[in-house]
Order: structure tokens, then C-alpha cells, then sequence
């Protein structure tokens, strides 16, 4: 068991770091490839492949076994990652992140998923799924710092090359040491409503990234989008009603204890981005802060999460995993009220402070949403219930940076325009960019007011949170 585990974690790590090794590498890869319009998609290509994937793998692995789905998705992450450190141009990167993304979207739930079956105690599993939190917040510091090391000594090209070794030997582990029952059933694969979800997610999340950048949300081409996901998803709903072994049950979202979860994962993540977006935004052009400092001042909402995660496994025993979410959910409220404060005359103090309160509150929250959705979800739909998750977790990330972009844009474009000095950019170079000591003031108020605004959407959101906190289920699905 404790190679398998070992395995997991590895892979994990792998997942984990591939989503933020790949910043540091963006100066080398757009000097080598050009197309620096296209460097959004760089990330959006793997969010949406990583996205429709979880769900999808999720299912799968219900249908097929965990082991023989993880064992492909590590290898599509595998090739994925080869093909992306081969990549010749810009567009071929972003196609070949979202064949990464594919094979990562599959290694968030399937892990989960082992992790709930290899522990066979709800302390343990706790402890398990707190060390798969430490390593993906673990990976989110070092992730940048290792990739900017490798692109400073050998080549961008070795942040996707480093993945092959490693993502080998943890398929060894997997294949000889982990052991799983399958009965022996005929499957029916739901094609057509994989296809349909597929479409209309791809449209739906579309939409938002793009959206979320340029804000022409009722422009021709995202009316368009919004059409296309609506028709897919409702003959998706159709399909899905009389389908034999159904993608996506939709017996799952009559679960309210599992809607639950996922409304919590949902408000929580949201949260995340809000907080990992807009404070390195706020170093820089209200607390005059570098790239490297203002990066710095996230580690501790990475770290403290960690110790956090680590801190719920063992508070197991003591109290309900209920109880532990809950404290969790409180300090989310109490850190989003200090960051929604944030004004120009701000201290980092309050910045750190803040986001540490967070960083606490996901730390318990987050392992012991798995343990709740073990102990709600119908065994034979686990996995499909833990990808269900999985997407809510990316999804929430997508629908959080467009919902808290445009409050930004809404609370500081006008101001901005009126300096009629054009794009000005938030990373504080407009204190040397020719502006009057008056005009630096003026502009560091509005990126506060603006950021202040997001971070009272985030406040929302936490309080969403707190409130479904007292839904989550105590008893397992059979004792209920």
C-alpha cells in the first residue's frame, strides 16, 4: 500500500507542478515561438482539457477500475508533456497542453478516489487525503521556482521533459503493487453523451476565460458560444435520462448532501483565484512590490494550507468531519473580511495576515470534502462523484477569474480611461512611466478600490461556504 501511495503522490506532484512550473517559462517560450496573443491559452487549453476530463475519467474509472484509468491517464499526461517540450510554434504547444490537461484532469479524481480505498479507516483516509493537499501545496510554491531554475540553466523545453521519469516509474508502482477487484461485467459506454458534454462545457468555459479578458460578454461570438452549450447540454440532459450507464448520473445532483460539497468546493476554489490573482496585483502597483516578491507573498497561503490539510487528519477521532469544515468555513469568512478592507493605504500586513486566515481555513476544509463525499456517494458512482467534484474545482477557478475580472474592470476602467494615457498596466511600471505624482496616487487608489470590490465578491463567497458547511453530511450514506 505504501508504494501505491507513494505512486499517487508522485503523480500528483507531477499534475500539480505542471500547472505552475509552465509561468516562469513564459518569457523563453514566447521569445522562441512568438505569438505572445496566444499566451492565455497556454493555461486556458490545459484548465478546459483538465476539466471536461475529471468527470469524464471519473465515470470511466467506475466502469473500468481505477487502475487501468489512471494507468492512461498518466500516460496521455506523459505524451502530452513530450509533445509540448517538442512543440515547434505557439498553436501546437496549446494543442498539445490540452492533450496534458486530458491526461491531468484524469489524475486529480482517479487519486482521490484510491486514496478513499487504500485507507481503510475515515482518520486514516483524512490522513491520506491531507498529504495529497501538502503536495499540491507544496507544488504551488516550488512549481515557478523549479521552472524558473530549469529555464535559466538548461531550456524551457525540460519543464515538460522532467515529467517522463517520473511519470514511469509511479505506472510501475501502480501496475505491480495496486490490487483491484473488477467484476466482470458487460459495459455500455455512453459515447453520444460524453460527445454532447464535451461540446457544450468546451462552449460554456470557453466563453468565460475569453470573456473574462476582454469583457464582451454579449458580443456576436459569445452569444454564439452561450447557444451552442445551452442546445448541447439540453439534448445532453435528454441523452442522459435514458442512457444505460449514463456519463454523468443525473441521479448525483439529487443528492443534496453531495450538491453540498460540491456548492462548498465551488465557493471555496472561488475564493482561491480571487485571492491568487489579486494580491500579486496589489504588491505591485499599490504596495510598489516586484514580480519575485509579489509572488512571495502567496507562499504562505500554500504553506499554511499544507500544514492545515495535514493538522485536519488529525483531528479525526476528535471531531465530526462536519465540525472541522465549519471551523474552516469561519476562518475563509474572517481572512476574505480582512482582504475585502484593502485600500491604498494598506500595509503588506494585513495582505499576509489574510491570505494566511485563508490558507488555514482551505487546509481543513478541502481533505475532509473528500471524506464527505465518500460517505454520501453510492459506491459504484465514487469516482464518478469525486470527478464531479474534480470539475467543480477547475470549473469554479474559470467562473471566479471572469466574475471577479469584470468587477474589476466595472470598478476601475473608467477611471483609468480618464488619465487618457491608454493600457495602463497593473504591475506598478506607471510609476515610471511619465505619470505626476498626483496621477501614481490617483491610480493606486483606483487598482485598491478596484481589487477591494473582487475581494467583497470573495467575501460572498465565503459566506456561501460557511452556509452550506451545515449541510454536510455526518453519517454515511448506508447509516443515513
Amino acid at each position: 500500500m505504501n508504494k501505491v501511495f507513494s505512486a499517487l503522490l508522485l503523480v500528483t506532484a507531477l499534475a500539480a507542478i505542471e500547472g505552475t512550473i509552465v509561468s516562469t517559462a513564459i518569457p523563453s517560450i514566447t521569445a522562441d515561438l512568438l505569438g505572445v496573443d496566444l499566451i492565455s491559452w497556454i493555461y486556458s487549453a490545459y484548465l478546459l482539457a483538465s476539466a471536461i476530463a475529471a468527470i469524464i475519467f471519473g465515470k470511466l474509472a467506475d466502469l473500468f477500475g481505477r487502475k487501468r484509468m489512471i494507468i492512461i491517464g498518466i500516460l496521455i499526461f506523459l505524451v502530452g508533456s513530450m509533445l509540448c517540450g517538442l512543440a515547434q510554434s505557439m498553436e501546437q504547444l496549446i494543442i498539445f497542453r490540452a492533450i496534458q490537461g486530458i491526461g491531468a484532469g484524469s489524475i486529480l479524481p482517479l487519486t482521490l478516489t484510491m486514496v478513499g480505498e487504500l485507507f481503510p479507516t475515515e482518520k486514516a483516509r483524512a490522513k491520506g487525503q491531507g498529504y495529497l493537499s501538502m503536495v499540491w501545496g507544496v507544488s504551488g510554491v516550488i512549481g515557478p521556482l523549479f521552472g524558473g531554475f530549469i529555464v535559466d540553466n538548461i531550456s524551457w523545453h525540460y519543464i515538460f521533459f522532467i515529467n517522463v521519469p517520473f511519470g514511469l516509474a509511479a505506472i510501475y508502482l501502480i501496475a505491480k503493487h495496486y490490487q483491484e477487484a473488477i467484476v466482470a461485467v458487460k459495459r455500455k459506454i455512453d459515447y453520444l453523451g460524453a460527445v454532447l458534454f464535451t461540446i457544450g462545457m468546451i462552449a460554456l468555459l470557453y466563453a468565460i476565460i475569453d470573456n473574462s479578458k476582454t469583457q464582451m460578454w454579449l458580443s456576436t461570438q459569445s452569444l454564439s458560444l452561450y447557444a451552442v452549450a445551452i442546445v448541447f447540454l439540453a439534448i445532453f440532459i435528454v441523452v442522459e435520462l435514458r442512457a444505460e450507464e449514463p456519463i454523468i448520473p443525473l441521479s448525483l445532483f439529487k443528492n443534496g448532501r453531495l450538491m453540498a460539497v460540491n456548492g462548498l468546493t465551488l465557493s471555496g476554489m472561488s475564493v482561491v483565484i480571487g485571492v491568487t490573482v489579486y494580491i500579486p496585483i496589489f504588491a505591485q502597483s499599490v504596495l510598489d512590490k516586484n514580480a519575485t516578491q509579489a509572488g512571495l507573498m502567496l507562499t504562505p497561503l500554500s504553506v499554511l494550507w499544507t500544514v492545515n490539510a495535514i493538522v485536519a487528519g488529525n483531528l479525526i477521532g476528535r471531531l465530526t468531519n462536519k465540525r472541522i469544515i465549519q471551523i474552516g468555513a469561519i476562518l475563509l469568512v474572517g481572512g476574505t473580511l480582512l482582504l475585502a478592507g484593502l485600500s491604498s493605504t494598506s500595509g503588506e500586513a494585513r495582505v499576509y495576515i489574510g491570505s494566511s486566515i485563508v490558507g488555514l481555513g482551505m487546509g481543513l476544509i478541502m481533505p475532509m470534502l473528500m471524506i464527505s463525499i465518500q460517505k454520501v456517494a453510492d459506491p459504484k458512482q465514487l469516482g464518478t462523484s469525486i470527478g464531479l467534484n474534480s470539475f467543480m474545482n477547475t470549473f469554479s477557478q474559470a467562473l471566479g477569474a471572469a466574475l471577479f475580472g469584470m468587477l474589476f474592470n466595472i470598478a476601475t476602467s473608467a477611471d483609468m480611461a480618464s488619465l487618457g494615457k491608454g493600457e495602463i498596466q497593473l504591475n506598478g511600471e506607471f510609476a515610471k512611466a511619465g505619470f505626476s505624482a498626483q496621477e501614481v496616487q490617483f491610480l493606486k487608489d483606483t487598482i485598491a478600490n478596484g481589487v477591494g470590490y473582487v475581494y467583497i465578491a470573495a467575501l460572498v463567497f465565503a459566506v456561501m461556504a460557511f452556509v452550506l458547511a451545515f449541510f454536510i453530511a455526518t453519517k454515511t450514506k448506508q447509516q443515513a
